[in-house]
């Protein structure tokens, strides 16, 4: 069975590839938007279901492919048990959203969800699941927040930030799975496609 990953997201290819596996990617076009009254989780469960059902539909039926589709999100909510009314943060469209949304965000905890699925080509098994982060962040500065924003560096995130960034390193603390803050929960992915038959490391 080869794999699909139904992302162009860096961030997901390097997390995939250290797990030893041969992939092609493909990126699915779908309507992202969030249906009225959706909670958070059920969204992200929502879209990696649509995108690797957009990546199947490319496909040929015996091609022997699994897809794995992934999207996160980033919640902010009262508080940490809040998450199913909680508000999503997306990808910010200028400087002014991001510097916006590092405020809100900053000496204050938030949860990142990532919602993924594997789907089978062949016979349509699929297999999906969410994992979730609590992510404590640092009292950083506006000057901070202005020099990060310089890089360009918030403008494909959610949330406007990477907890991996080596400069600003906005992120004091974590409880749960680092790799889901990056883009995928590795861990529980990884327990997935060897279920389904993949060699992984």
């Amino acid at each position: 069975m080869r794999l699909i990953l139904a992302s162009s997201s860096p961030r997901r290819r390097a997390l995939i590839a250290s797990l030893g596996v041969d992939f092609t990617i493909i990126k699915p076009d779908i309507d992202e938007s969030r249906h009225a009254d959706e909670s958070p989780v059920a969204y992200v469960r929502r879209l990696s279901q649509q995108k690797a059902e957009a990546v199947v539909r490319t496909l040929t039926a015996t091609s022997g492919a699994a897809v794995l589709a992934a999207d996160t999100s980033v919640i902010l909510a009262a508080d940490t048990t809040g998450i199913h009314d909680g508000e999503i943060l997306g990808k910010p469209e200028s400087a002014e959203e991001a510097r916006a949304m590092l405020r809100r965000l900053r000496g204050r905890a938030h949860i990142v969800c990532t919602g993924f699925t594997v789907l089978s080509a062949d016979d349509m098994r699929r297999h999906t699941d969410h994992v979730q982060t609590i992510v404590h962040m640092r009292d950083y500065s506006d000057d901070e927040i202005d020099a990060y924003i310089v890089t360009g560096d918030p403008f494909d995130k959610a949330g406007s930030y990477a907890i991996q960034h080596t400069d600003f390193h906005p992120v004091a603390r974590i409880e749960g799975d680092y790799n889901n803050v990056v883009g995928l929960p590795l861990s529980a992915v990884r327990a997935v496609l060897i279920d389904f038959g993949f060699n992984v490391r």
